[in-house]
């Protein structure tokens, strides 16, 4: 298996500097790192994307012990993330300036909620309301919130953050993910297993980092070796409208 540390921003970003604290010549190079990263592999990682403090102010506010805490952008604090210049800069790179943030989700793993995840893609998006249209489907309830299948398409253009809390190390259950994979479109689960058998590669990233990547990115993550939390804040994006009056149920 592969070990993927910093790349592409390696030579702009190092591990103690804070991403919004670069000269701008060399944020916007870290930016096209980051956007040619994403395009070719489907994702990107960014070692110091968030300064020491608004991590800190983040953990005091965002304290769950469940695994995967849903819902996420009705929490002011994390609605105010979501439009910060690190974050909101990174997303209108790949998505344009009108880009917004349409769903907030927090994993973590602890003793108590520590499973693996299998190799899958993320395919489902949330919704205000239920309506019939074609292509869209099937539809499923998420913490009282409709969820439904959109297009390939609709995936394509999204992107997720993972901003880390937490360091993300080989033995806390790092997300691992196959480059390339976000380019072959939805995929059933016989085709998933056939991308299993490429190289893949593990995403260590420190506290304050980020990962971008396409949600139509196949990925995975082990259960964790070591009794200590890691927190991971995924914001996903859009820019733009869902068809024949679908909305998103959140437009931060």
């Amino acid at each position: 298996m592969l070990e993927y540390r910093q790349y592409s921003l390696a030579p702009v970003v190092s591990a103690n500097a804070c991403f919004r604290q670069l000269s701008p010549c060399d944020k916007l190079l870290a930016v096209l790192r980051c956007v040619q990263s994403v395009e070719e592999n489907g994702f990107a990682i960014v070692p110091q994307c968030l300064a020491e403090q608004m991590v800190e102010h983040l953990c005091s506010q965002v304290v769950y012990t469940k695994h995967a805490q849903r819902n996420l952008l009705d929490v002011p604090v994390v609605r105010e993330l979501a439009v910060s210049e690190p974050v909101k800069q990174l997303a209108a790179a790949l998505l344009g300036k009108e880009c917004f943030a349409v769903r907030g989700i927090l994993f973590n793993k602890t003793p108590n909620a520590n499973s693996k995840v299998v190799w899958h893609q993320d395919r489902t998006i949330a919704v205000r309301e239920r309506k019939d249209v074609a292509h869209f489907g099937p539809w499923s309830v998420k913490a009282g919130v409709q969820h439904v299948q959109p297009p390939a398409l609709v995936l394509a253009e999204m992107l997720a953050i993972r901003l880390h809390l937490d360091e993300s190390h080989e033995g806390n259950g790092p997300l691992r993910v196959i480059p390339g994979s976000h380019k072959a479109g939805c995929l059933s689960a016989e085709e998933i297993a056939t991308w299993r058998r490429r190289p893949s590669v593990t995403c260590i990233v420190p506290r304050g980092g980020a990962i971008l990547m396409r949600p139509l990115l196949v990925h995975a993550s082990s259960s964790s070796s070591r009794p200590e939390p890691r927190q991971v804040i995924r914001l996903e994006f859009a820019a733009h409208q869902l068809p024949n009056g679908l909305e998103w149920h959140d437009r931060v």
